[in-house]
């Protein structure tokens, strides 16, 4: 954690989600960090609605499937309202037409619930330090979109810059795209979670990006990623 942000006011949450559990766990998380401050944690799209007519947030963490309607309605409002304020969607869904919707109505981030605590919240200070958190999965599902119609325009012949990552590097690369946590990615190469946060300082340098959902968009970009063996494992 930088010392800039220990310094600083506590960023504001504001939690809308309506499973009691989820809720419960997405406060405890953001409470425990020194660097966040939980506004408050709300269950559906009128009382969010009603608490953003009043005051706002730092960040938004929205649930999309909520009792009385879609968050992204929620989204488009606080987006509309505070436009100063970042959004990031915490959901279960992958669904391709959810997540450009969300991006659309103004969320810069979208993280899924099987993300552990301890990336959620660090998704939360990305998005603040400027950074779009995105879910390797859902980057490379969004990507695939994007592709499409830059290839029916003939722009994926545009020339980039080599990058040259040691095979440690395109190891870490390949495992964080297909979803793994610091943790896991630590004992799977049998490295500590310092050397591999290291290791992942080194690539988002080299690929010039500030989060995991940037890094796999820019690695998907270049051919980077060993997808065959990704899907293999």
């Amino acid at each position: 954690m930088s010392q800039s942000l220990n310094k600083a006011e506590p960023i504001t949450v504001l939690v809308v989600e309506d499973d009691a559990v989820t809720r419960r766990v997405l406060s405890l998380a953001i409470e425990k960090e020194p660097s966040l401050k939980l506004a408050a944690a709300l269950d559906c799209v009128k009382s969010a609605r009603a608490w953003l007519e009043t005051q706002s947030a730092d960040i938004l963490l929205i649930d999309l499937g909520l009792p009385d309607g879609s968050g992204i309605d929620v989204i488009r409002y606080c987006a509309e309202r505070y436009p100063e304020s970042d959004v990031m969607v915490i959901t279960a869904s992958s669904d391709d037409d959810n997540v450009l919707a969300s991006i659309e109505a103004g969320a810069s981030g979208y993280v899924l619930k099987d993300a552990g605590q301890p990336d959620i919240v660090s998704s939360l200070l990305e998005l603040q330090r400027g950074g779009s958190p995105i879910s390797p999965t859902i980057a490379r599902k969004v990507l695939a979109r994007m592709r499409k119609p830059a290839e029916a325009a003939g722009l994926n012949g545009e020339k980039l810059p080599q990058v040259n990552l040691t095979k440690r590097e395109a190891a870490i690369l390949d495992l964080i795209a297909r979803g793994d946590s610091y943790g896991e990615v630590a004992r799977e190469l049998s490295l500590s979670v310092g050397t591999v946060q290291t290791h992942i300082k080194n690539i988002y340098d080299k690929l010039s990006v500030h989060s995991r959902g940037e890094a796999v968009f820019e690695a998907s970009r270049r051919g980077l990623l060993q997808m065959d063996r990704l899907q293999a494992r």
